[in-house]
């Protein structure tokens, strides 16, 4: 969500530009430049993972000595179909992990924190591109692991999201 948000910035600020300046920068070249770079950076923002900031997250926790908990660990490998129910199952343990860090006074509260906030965000405000299957399994199904198995696991499938 920070990344996005600079990309807003930044595309106001050419905007800006642009439209009080518009026809007299398309005479020159710098004109061009700009015109082409406002073109430009709204693809990029678009071909950004949303799940980018929680990936980030996800590399500052792994290492994580205090946070000592079992959590139900969804498949990798699971069917397309089920990718969405997956993502949620993984952010609903979250909650269990930052639960364990307020009581624990974890050292890497904070980051589980905004793992917890910037995932139900992009959960919330994008429907990933699948439909649930009746076949999925609610995350209680799947096997407890410790939390250095989920959160390797949790790194997979958002990087498998972010392709």
């Amino acid at each position: 969500q920070k990344t996005h948000l600079k990309s807003i910035c930044l595309q106001y600020q050419l905007y800006l530009l642009l439209n009080s300046h518009f026809f007299c920068l398309l005479k020159n070249e710098t004109g061009l430049i700009i015109f082409f770079l406002c073109a430009y950076v709204p693809k990029t923002a678009e071909g950004h993972c949303k799940w980018a900031e929680v990936l980030k997250d996800l590399e500052q926790i792994k290492t994580a000595k205090d946070i000592d908990v079992s959590l139900y660990t969804a498949n990798t490998d699971e069917d397309v179909k089920c990718q969405e129910r997956v993502i949620r199952c993984f952010f609903l343990e979250t909650k269990v992990i930052l639960q364990e860090c307020l009581i624990k006074n974890c050292s890497k509260t904070q980051d589980v924190l905004n793992i917890w906030k910037n995932g139900n965000a992009s959960l919330e405000n994008n429907k990933l591109n699948s439909t649930t299957s009746a076949k999925c399994k609610e995350c209680e199904e799947y096997e407890e692991k410790n939390f250095a198995e989920f959160i390797q696991s949790f790194v997979k499938v958002i990087r498998k999201e972010c392709k």
